[in-house]
């Protein structure tokens, strides 16, 4: 994994935090929070190996 892969990694994982207290701030239940966390950490995993894999 380059260096731009990280950086954007570590981007997409603070956008993540973001969309958390968006969420929780609704007042959805807490296994709802944890699928939906899981889920965007797959998405933001799978966009960080696909664009490292173009980059390098």
């Amino acid at each position: 994994m380059n260096s731009l892969a990280i950086v954007s990694l570590i981007s997409l994982l603070g956008w993540l935090v973001l969309m958390i207290a968006s969420w929780r701030s609704h007042q959805v239940s807490k296994s709802a929070t944890i699928k939906m966390i899981l889920i965007w950490i797959g998405i933001f995993l799978g966009v960080t190996l696909v664009m490292g894999l173009i980059t390098s």
